[in-house]
């Protein structure tokens, strides 16, 4: 049975983000993800989490500087000690907030290296996070991004990425299959849920092509809800849509499976 987690980087931001976890609790969520918790001491987070009695579902790795356009570092060759720097940062705000899945950003193809030299640099960093993060008991997501959204990313599509986890071979590197992402880069997403299902570690969902509520667009999630229940799937579901006009008033969606 599909169950959600309130992605508070992109919902609830009429309010500032420390508010957001009561609104989330108010909305009925009982978990949370966000795309990065460093502007925050891991005790300020690990105590809302408390108070509403949240499961953290996921958050990820530090990836550079983000204003300047950065997106993650994991493929960048010439930055490895920067990447290990980040595998303890992330940990410890992980053992923290008890959260189970760290997704590591792998950064925009710098053109100084060939293609081969990022797929190197990645598997060495991929293969170093997870090994850390395995003592722990913790997965390693590794998550396709479009490229209309974020041009020249190092990996956009989904059985590409699949391929790279297989050459990492960590049993605790998986696939964050954002099916915004995946329609855009490659659609047939029935068949492409079963048949990653295996390597499937955790899920994003956003209408396309806007970003707005899944309730809208071109997907049709009640179906696609259905075949990740097939799947086997049972993880949560992260929210990562940008609402229409706000947030609550876009919620009627997904109350039918919070009252579950």
């Amino acid at each position: 049975m599909a169950k959600f987690a309130a992605n508070l980087t992109m919902l609830f931001t009429e309010v500032p983000f420390l508010e957001r976890f009561e609104q989330a609790h108010q909305a009925g969520f009982k978990a949370v993800e966000y795309l990065f918790p460093y502007a925050f001491d891991a005790e300020v987070l690990a105590s809302e989490l408390e108070k509403y009695g949240f499961e953290q579902a996921l958050f990820n790795m530090p990836p550079g500087d983000w204003d300047a356009g950065e997106r993650g570092f994991a493929a960048i060759p010439g930055r490895e000690d920067e990447f290990r720097a980040s595998v303890d940062t992330a940990l410890n705000y992980a053992l923290t907030l008890g959260c189970k899945k760290v997704h590591a950003m792998s950064g925009i193809v710098d053109n100084a290296f060939s293609y081969q030299q990022h797929v190197d640099t990645f598997i060495s960093n991929i293969r170093f996070a997870s090994d850390v993060f395995a003592e722990h008991g913790i997965e390693l997501m590794i998550e396709p991004l479009n490229n209309r959204d974020v041009p020249g990313y190092f990996v956009s599509r989904q059985r590409e990425a699949v391929e790279l986890i297989k050459q990492v071979d960590r049993p605790n590197v998986k696939l964050q299959l954002d099916l915004y992402h995946a329609q855009i880069m490659d659609g047939d997403l029935s068949v492409l849920i079963r048949d990653l299902a295996n390597y499937t570690g955790h899920i994003q969902i956003a209408s396309v092509p806007e970003r707005h509520e899944p309730s809208e667009g071109e997907l049709n999630y009640p179906h696609l809800f259905n075949v990740l229940d097939e799947s086997g799937y049972s993880g949560w579901i992260g929210c990562e849509y940008n609402p229409k006009t706000n947030t609550l008033d876009g919620l009627g969606w997904v109350k039918p499976y919070l009252e579950k």
